[in-house]
This record gives structure tokens, C-alpha cells and sequence, in this order.
């Protein structure tokens, strides 16, 4: 695939370039030198947000013996979050996380490094090129088609189950977490992840100096004060694929807790590129209320990849 002429855009919660106040050799202002590590030279910045930048960068070690490597991204925390006692520790957790998980359709994250001139603390991970989910919704107003849903909802899905398998909750799923890449969507940018207890290899952190949910997508619990879950991963992504069927947001991007004061969930009606047999466990993944949302990941899956039911040629497509 030929790289897109703006990548700046292509990590979540990163603004691109342009409307942000940054030269490409800084993290929020800080300088960093042209090459990290004494191994990564950084070419330009891809984007910066609340947490952190990324930056494409050339990996000068595989180059000298030979190795025609890709190009990497190098993420690093922002000086607010830098400068603080649990910085590098939160990064560090992204990286054990997200390096927990193996599958097709999670980031791979390569190595979590410091630089000893700088003092700055990064992870490499792949140079994901493609559409995120947010940019691509620009595209489809009206939503996905049924074929093209089902082809970034089924493994997005997966994903997911593999992660809350393994113990680990993404903590901040939404449209511009979620990349479209060559071969299948690409879940990403654990940074506000979490771990169930007795996962080995993190450090304890205080998580609650880091809470930076997406309102529009983040569970009512979540705004409440409880600890990331399945279930709140289930909520947003279910949030994602309502958007993606339908052009339109379930609760119109409010906070999920303005959402039931206003008893949005009542009005929720089935998107119209849905198939009718899987609304009823789309709607219960979008139950406000975490008691009610008796669903899994995986159950969702299954739900969304039953073979489609046959319908005479003159009454539309097959569903």
C-alpha cells in the first residue's frame, strides 16, 4: 500500500500536524535529538494529543546490517504527563499490555526504550498506514454497507475477545482508535488500559490521576468513578458499530450519564444497514446501564457472523 500523503492523522487522539504548535523535533515544545536511542532518526511528527506524540522514524540499526525495515513510530508522553512521578510507569503500561496480546488485529508494539540524553521515555511500534474508523464515517455519512460492516466488526470483535481473554481492557475505544490497514482493522493506543489483578510485568500505578475517557464513548460507570471493564469495552465499541451502521451515534455523543437522565436509551431504534437478527444484541451491548449488559464480546461475534439468512432476489440481498 502506498503511503497516504498526510499520515499525521492516523493515531488516535492525535491532532495532525498543522494544528498544533510543534516543530517536528519536540514533544510539546521539548526538544528531542534527531536520532533516539542512538539507533531511531526521527523524520517528522505524525500527531500529538493530550498524552502524547508520535513520530515516524528510521530504524538505523537494521539499516546498517542490511535490513530493508520499514519505517517505525516512536510514541512519546507529553511533558505534563512526562514530568510526573507515574510518567514513564503509565507508558510502560501501554507497552506490557498491548505487548500481552497477539493477534492479527491489535498494534504491534516493538520495544519500550529510554533515551539517556534527553531523559525521555518511548515505545516503537508498527507505521500503521490506513484509515482511521472516524475518517472513514466522513466518508459513509449514511453508514457501511452490510459486507463492509461485517468485515471490520467480526475481527474488531475478536480482537477484543482475545484481549479480555488475556486479562487486558482497552480502556478507550473509539472511531479514531481503530485503523483500517491492508489486511484488516487495527485496534490501538492502550494508553488508558487496564489490567485485571495478578497480571505480572506492571507496575502499580494510580490510575485515577490518568482518567481521560472519551465522554461519547466511555460507560456510564466509567464517568461514575469505576475501574475500566469488558463490559465498558463492550459498551463503546458497540457505540463504534451503531455509528458504523447507521452514520449516526446511539446517544448522540453525550456523556453516557446525561444519556440516562434523558432516557435516550428508550428512543434507540436499529440502523438501517444492521440485519434484523442482530439488533437485539447490539441493543443490549448498549444498555446504560453495566447490570444489563449481559453480553460478551465474543457472544457478539457469534451473533454478527451467523450465515446470513436467504431472502428472494426481488426483496433485496441476502442478510
Amino acid at each position: 500500500m502506498s503511503e497516504p500523503e498526510s499520515d499525521a492523522s492516523l493515531y488516535s487522539g492525535f491532532a495532525p500536524v498543522g494544528q498544533v504548535q510543534c516543530t517536528p523535533a519536540s514533544v510539546h515544545g521539548k526538544a528531542l535529538p534527531d536520532v533516539v536511542a542512538g539507533r531511531y532518526r526521527i523524520e517528522r511528527l505524525l500527531g500529538v494529543g493530550g498524552m502524547g506524540c508520535v513520530y515516524r522514524a528510521r530504524d538505523l540499526l537494521h539499516e546498517q546490517f542490511g535490513d530493508p525495515a520499514p519505517p517505525v513510530a516512536l510514541k512519546f508522553l507529553a511533558d505534563s504527563l512526562d514530568e510526573s512521578p507515574d510518567g514513564a510507569a503509565l507508558l510502560y503500561s501501554e507497552f506490557a499490555l498491548t505487548r500481552h496480546l497477539h493477534h492479527l488485529n491489535v498494534v504491534r508494539l516493538y520495544t519500550f526504550e529510554v533515551d539517556t540524553d534527553c531523559q525521555r521515555a518511548f515505545i516503537s511500534m508498527e507505521l500503521m498506514q490506513g484509515l482511521t474508523l472516524d475518517r472513514l464515517l466522513c466518508e459513509h455519512p449514511l453508514g457501511l454497507p452490510w459486507h463492509m460492516l461485517r468485515s471490520i466488526a467480526l475481527p474488531l470483535l475478536d480482537a477484543l475477545a482475545h484481549a479480555h481473554q488475556r486479562g487486558v481492557v482497552h480502556g478507550d475505544l473509539k472511531p479514531s482508535n481503530v485503523m483500517l490497514c491492508d489486511d484488516g482493522p487495527r485496534l490501538f493506543d492502550f494508553g488508558l488500559g487496564h489490567a485485571e489483578e495478578g497480571m505480572p510485568g506492571l507496575a502499580r500505578l494510580s490510575r485515577t490521576r490518568f482518567n481521560a475517557w472519551t465522554p461519547g464513548y466511555a460507560a456510564a460507570e466509567l464517568l461514575e468513578g469505576a475501574a475500566p471493564s469488558a463490559r465498558s469495552d463492550l459498551f463503546a465499541l458497540a457505540c463504534v458499530l451503531y455509528e458504523l451502521a447507521g452514520g449516526k451515534h446511539p446517544y448522540r455523543r453525550l456523556p453516557a450519564t446525561q444519556a440516562c437522565a434523558e432516557g435516550l436509551e428508550r428512543a434507540l431504534r436499529a440502523p438501517n444497514n444492521l440485519p434484523r437478527h442482530c439488533w437485539s444484541a447490539l441493543r443490549t451491548a448498549l444498555a446504560l446501564d453495566a447490570s444489563r449488559r449481559t453480553i460478551s464480546a465474543s457472544d457478539l461475534q457469534a451473533v454478527l457472523s451467523r450465515v446470513p439468512f436467504w431472502r428472494p432476489r426481488w426483496q433485496g440481498q441476502w442478510w
